[in-house]
């Protein structure tokens, strides 16, 4: 992920922090996360000269792709710790 796809996510995550605040995502309907999220992703289309469709799909990359990588990052903290319990007494 270059520095300005991490800018662009980070500043979706961070309005999404602001009008979100409370919500439990898993018993929200996503229809009603992403009107929440709209405002923001159509100052984006605005500002870059695209489609707000564009932004949102954009997002949704960014947002998987950060996703698995932190995930990655946990199986192999996890499988780290799991190697050191091996070699324990």
């Amino acid at each position: 992920m270059t520095d300005k796809e991490k800018v662009f996510l980070d500043r979706i995550n961070e309005y999404a922090d602001k009008v979100l605040d409370g919500i439990d995502p898993q018993k929200t309907k996503v229809s009603f996360q992403l009107e929440k999220l709209k405002p923001v992703m159509e100052e984006i289309a605005a500002e870059e000269g695209v489609a707000v469709e564009d932004v949102f799909i954009r997002y949704m990359d960014l947002a998987s792709e950060r996703g698995v990588n932190v995930e990655k990052k946990f199986q192999s903290t996890m499988g780290n710790m799991n190697s050191y319990g091996d070699s324990m007494p």
